[in-house]
């Protein structure tokens, strides 16, 4: 059984047992945390399609850590102005792993 979930403007394919990196949210440590917006879920009976959502699915996960992602350099320069900028970003993140998938 599986689900696609929508958090952080991202979809998922998401099945019971899974850890994720998602976008950060809200939550601390050991929260547990819904995911309503479901796509669509996989079940015996067959796959269900929301037109957004699917009505009445839900995945409840656990929050694991939250961090920030590897370190990338952007450089910025422009052309015959003696110009040139380095930066640096790290992407916060929630891990997070799926506890169950209700459809």
């Amino acid at each position: 059984m599986y689900a696609v979930i929508e958090t952080g403007g991202k979809q998922y394919k998401v099945s019971e047992g899974d850890i994720l990196f998602i976008e950060k949210l809200n939550a601390s440590e050991g929260d547990t945390v819904t995911f309503d917006c479901v796509k669509a879920v996989s079940t015996a009976d067959g796959l269900k399609v929301g037109a957004p959502n699917v009505e009445g699915a839900k995945v409840n996960a656990k929050v694991v850590a939250n961090g920030k992602g590897k370190k990338i350099y952007v450089m910025k320069y422009k052309s015959k102005k003696n110009e040139k900028k380095k930066i640096g970003h790290r992407q916060p993140y929630t891990k997070v792993q799926i506890l169950s998938v209700e459809g």
